[in-house]
């Protein structure tokens, strides 16, 4: 009995997970445009996979199989959270991973292209406040939870959880630094320096020097023309860029939700919005066929 249940359990979990694999698919064929788009990035992911194999770079080939995943993030979001995320949003996401994973880490461009990780900081800061103020409204919008927010409220919780995103983002930089030894927080050379650790008085007095030309360590000249600040500067200019996206979505957001969505309504095209029941329905008689 005890086997025969465990078989009826293991066949039942695998029902399961194929019709979640089927509803992704379904997802993703919905709009034309957007599965367009996935396609063409998931094709040139695989090309780069395989050249990073020929390279004999597996940590780059563990990169782009991780961002094929990622690409399909969007459509198991909307099957598991039962939202629709408009096609120019998910156009989005899906250029901003290919950008961030194969351009930035794969291709360096983080190192190539001034500002392309300020670019896409900016654009993160952006998409997470439309992410804050698509979960508060569909929230606001549940049977369960009936109560009204000021409009402020509404904007400054889209804020708020854009940068919380962005903090937590960087913490995971930092911890990734330090216990495997990467440079996910990258450094910046600076020509000079202000701290009170050099002040031989210990009275807190800052001690600068200016003009930094060059840096020797343990006797050894880095080919810099500066210091090298490991990791702070950027991890600031990061969540600076961050805040500004995150504070142009949530005007946006409080005037939208000020006029009770008869204003801005273009940013309607980068929120995610619970799905209608009519949609539910028709979705249920497809898997009942």
């Amino acid at each position: 009995m005890d086997g025969k249940m465990i078989k009826k359990k293991i066949k039942k979990q695998h029902t399961k997970r194929k019709i979640f694999r089927q509803q992704v698919q379904r997802e993703l064929k919905e709009n034309r445009s957007s599965f367009i788009v996935f396609m063409v990035l998931r094709l040139l992911v695989v090309v780069a996979a395989v050249r990073q194999l020929m390279l004999r770079n597996y940590e780059g080939f563990f990169l782009c199989c991780l961002t094929i995943l990622l690409l399909y993030l969007p459509s198991m979001v909307q099957v598991r959270f039962n939202c629709d995320i408009p096609p120019s949003l998910e156009i989005i996401i899906f250029i901003f991973i290919f950008a961030a994973e194969i351009l930035g880490e794969i291709n360096a461009f983080f190192i190539r292209i001034p500002f392309w990780d300020d670019i896409l900081h900016t654009i993160s800061g952006f998409l997470n406040a439309a992410i804050g103020l698509s979960l508060v409204l569909m929230l606001n919008n549940r049977r369960k939870f009936q109560f009204h927010l000021s409009p402020i409220f509404v904007a400054l919780f889209s804020f708020c959880f854009s940068m919380t995103i962005s903090v937590l983002w960087e913490f995971y930089e930092y911890a990734f630094d330090m216990i495997f030894h990467t440079d996910m927080q990258k450094d910046t050379v600076i020509q000079a320096i202000y701290s009170t650790r050099l002040d031989p008085t210990m009275t807190n007095t800052v001690i600068s020097i200016s003009d930094i030309r060059e840096t020797v360590v343990n006797g050894q000249r880095l080919n810099i023309e500066g210091y090298l600040d490991i990791g702070l500067i950027d991890t600031m200019m990061d969540l600076f860029v961050n805040m500004v996206g995150a504070i142009v979505f949530s005007i946006m957001g409080f005037f939208y939700a000020k006029s009770e969505g008869k204003e801005q309504r273009s940013i309607e095209k980068l929120m995610l919005w619970l799905k209608s029941a009519e949609k539910k329905q028709n979705e249920g008689c497809n898997e009942c066929r």
